[in-house]
Order: C-alpha cells, then structure tokens, then sequence
C-alpha cells in the first residue's frame, strides 16, 4: 500500500494549513489553461497532460500569483478580547 501512496503523491494536493486546497485548485488550473495556450513550463516535464505540469509548478512554488483578500486580512490590525 505504500508503494501506492507514493506513486500517488505526485498528484495530490499539498495539505499545508497556510495555504488554501481551493487557492491551489484555482492557481493550478488557471496555469494549466496558460500551458494549453503555448506558454512554456517551468519544469522540464515528461508529462504531456497541462494539468498535471502546473500542479507540479504550483506546488513547488514557481508559479506566483497575488491573493488580495488573504493580504487584506493580514493587514487588518490584531483584535484585543476581553
């Protein structure tokens, strides 16, 4: 079962509490849809599948992109209780 897992763990998604699994869906398939229109990978890639290249990209961090909302949260000062 492990030899399974780990053949699997190229496709899944990055379970990190800082970073969001929907955040990484979004960034992902909007790389993908930029591959599918001729932009150029990252990576040296075997893989001829789009989705699977900018998985890879995203999870390790080449692809960058900006979350206005997460730096409006950030930015809000700290909330004093009691």
């Amino acid at each position: 079962m492990s030899e399974r897992v780990r053949n699997n763990a190229m496709y899944s998604i990055p379970d990190d509490p800082e970073l969001s699994t929907y955040r990484f869906i979004i960034v992902a398939a909007k790389r993908a849809r930029q591959l599918q229109a001729g932009a150029r990978s990252f990576l040296p890639t075997t893989s001829k599948k789009p989705t699977v290249a900018s998985m890879e990209e995203v999870r390790r961090g080449l692809v960058k992109y900006d979350d206005p909302r997460r730096d409006a949260l950030l930015a809000l000062p700290p909330v004093e209780i009691g």
